[in-house]
């Protein structure tokens, strides 16, 4: 028994990048090559701020401050641009010492901030960037396992906020229903419910344009290779549905342990696998007008990249047309954050602009870039 716990204290350590040496497929660099950055004809890449360290989930307030959370770092940053040239050129640190503050939502004038086990909120924050008010606590009623502890936060249409709980480990069945789901709560914290079960670990997701419908991405389950399982772009259409984790994975895969006795149908199955391994997170509708007709309610998604497989994945930015709820491909849309095996960028979080470019955080060149593009 205590080799077992010793060995999933080593995996745990491994998985949160503790001080045990892994072979992880990046290094820091001086100088980004953003020349390497590879883009469908037309289309171009900037650094749109600098020295934003770790900067992970991103939204907008009202103002167009640009609210951006980190995981590691602990602090909560907001960019602004106080001589209104679309560019951000003083950033505020909001909140320093936090736990995984990693997702952040703007309402009504008031920044919502999500940590392991808690959501805070700074209101009135647009008004006070240079003295943010205390943090106040709006719901600490989640579970305060690290282990895919760290949360995207986003409001629906239906006005409420949506949370994902992450599996506390690879895979395993817990009692909890927080557990791999997403759940929602209304904006003072009440009525909080799970709205989607059998979900490992979803880092990202927002809704269909037309249907209001959720789409999320979903990282599969390590340790069965290299090659399985894909990680996932999903929709839920309602209320209650389940999405096969720990039992089915990919949706055509049954766990060697909890699939036993299982059926991979008596799950919602992903409308796109996305690759193995590739750590989908951040994703975005395109609605803008800038790009072609062609990127209309497509998906994109950044896929922040593998940690543990023999050749790296992901590490790019693909895209995903829908069409009447079906996915008409998979595709590459931006690469080049690897480069020989080794990465320089890891892509997190996708915000479309007012002029309908995007936004792309990295939170291992510790940058935000943007992506415009010239007819």
């Amino acid at each position: 028994m205590k080799k077992i716990q010793w060995l999933g204290g080593l995996a745990l350590l491994l998985f949160l990048g503790g001080c045990i040496s892994v072979n992880r497929p990046w290094k820091t660099v001086e100088k980004l090559p953003l020349e390497n950055i590879q883009l469908p004809e037309g289309f171009q890449i900037e650094l749109f701020a600098e020295g934003v360290v770790n900067a992970r989930s991103m939204a907008w307030g009202e103002k167009g401050t640009l609210f951006v959370g980190t995981r590691s770092e602990g602090k909560v940053y907001a960019l602004e641009d106080q001589n209104e040239d679309g560019r951000p050129d003083k950033m505020h640190v909001l909140a320093s010492d936090l736990v995984m503050p990693n997702g952040v939502a703007f309402y009504k004038g008031d920044l919502y901030i999500a940590g392991v086990d808690r959501i805070w909120l700074l209101k009135n924050i647009e008004e006070r960037l240079d003295n943010p008010p205390a943090l106040e606590v709006v719901t600490d009623a989640f579970p305060n396992k690290k282990w895919h502890g760290w949360k995207y936060i986003r409001f629906g249409p239906d006005q409420k906020l949506y949370i994902p709980v992450g599996a506390p480990c690879n895979v395993c069945e817990e009692e909890n229903p927080q557990f791999a789901s997403i759940m929602r709560m209304n904006p003072d914290g009440s009525d909080l419910e799970v709205f989607a079960s059998g979900i490992r670990n979803s880092v990202g997701f927002d809704w269909h344009p037309q249907t209001s419908e959720l789409w999320f991405t979903n990282n599969g389950r390590d340790m069965l290779g290299d090659d399985v399982p894909s990680d996932e772009l999903n929709r839920a259409h309602q209320k209650d549905l389940h999405f096969g984790f720990p039992y089915c994975h990919q949706g055509d895969v049954l766990d060697p342990k909890f699939g036993k006795d299982q059926s991979c149908e008596a799950f919602e199955a992903p409308v796109q696998k996305l690759g193995a391994h590739v750590a989908a997170l951040g994703m975005k509708f395109y609605e803008g007008s800038m790009f072609p007709t062609a990127y209309q309610s497509s998906v994109l998604i950044a896929e922040h990249g593998s940690w543990n497989r023999k050749e790296p994945s992901g590490y790019r930015i693909t895209r995903v047309p829908i069409d009447k709820n079906q996915s008409q491909g998979y595709e590459v849309f931006a690469e080049g954050w690897l480069k020989d095996g080794v990465a320089w960028g890891r892509p997190v979080d996708i915000l479309e602009m007012r002029d309908g470019s995007i936004l792309v955080s990295d939170d291992h060149a510790d940058v935000i870039y943007r992506i415009s593009y010239n007819k």
